[in-house]
């Protein structure tokens, strides 16, 4: 029997793929359910979004059905993935869905600015600034024609992160766990901290082994999070782990 739901928005450029081991190890009373984004996967052709709040709303309608129920979600994301994960759940918060736990993972909070853009370089500069400021590089976009693909849907994605504004900060009335790999150059403790901005109900700082897409490798210990978010537990106000 379903205990909660895990949906899993992906780092700029990626896809459900991202995922696709959480799905293998995901215990039964999990539901690992990565979101579909536009201009990626089986969705590769349609136009990808470069506004985040027109993605998060498009997002929150191609999920609401799945989530007409009464079980607990959790939201883990990625990057601009977290950035998606939080706006996501205050849209979902609104619909009367239960979220129960925020998952925010290497990425500063909401009210970051990136100083330097790189949005509209030239193809070559573009994609040596996305592994600067990404932490590493899809060698799917060494062959031509897979460029010719996912480049649309990378460069949407880093547009959307750096034109990102929140709307609305009023804090979440929902935990918040903040993550980064123990080795990210790109992201710090600092920078995830940022996050303990954005809630009322309890906040984490969780650091795990590995670079900035340590998230690949630590499924199992991320999943174990999600679903012990949905378990009766005293939440401690601004701690740490």
């Amino acid at each position: 029997m379903i205990e909660t739901r895990l949906l899993c928005l992906p780092h700029a450029g990626a896809g459900w793929i991202a995922f696709h081991s959480w799905l293998a190890v995901a215990p039964p009373e999990l539901e690992v359910l990565p979101v579909p984004m536009a201009g990626r996967d089986r969705r590769i052709f349609e136009k990808p979004h470069s506004d985040l709040h027109q993605a998060v709303r498009a997002i929150s309608g191609d999920v609401s059905s799945t989530l007409a129920d009464e079980i607990p979600v959790v939201l883990f994301g990625h990057c601009l993935g977290g950035l998606l994960a939080y706006e996501l759940a205050r849209c979902l918060l609104r619909d009367g869905v239960p979220v129960v736990q925020l998952m925010i993972s290497g990425v500063a909070g909401p009210g970051y600015v990136r100083p330097q853009r790189i949005t509209g370089l030239p193809d070559e500069e573009f994609l040596e600034r996305v592994i600067e400021v990404g932490g590493y590089r899809n060698a799917a976009l060494d062959d031509r024609e897979m460029r010719g693909l996912l480049l649309p849907a990378l460069r949407a994605d880093v547009q959307m992160q750096e034109d990102y504004r929140p709307q609305d900060c009023d804090p979440l009335d929902v935990p918040v766990m903040a993550l980064r790999g123990e080795a990210d150059e790109t992201v710090s403790t600092e920078d995830i901290g940022q996050w303990r901005e954005v809630t009322k109900a309890g906040f984490t700082v969780v650091e795990l082994p590995g670079g900035h897409m340590y998230f690949l490798d630590q499924g199992p210990a991320l999943l174990d999070f999600a679903l012990a978010a949905s378990q009766p537990r005293p939440v401690a106000q601004g701690g740490s782990q």
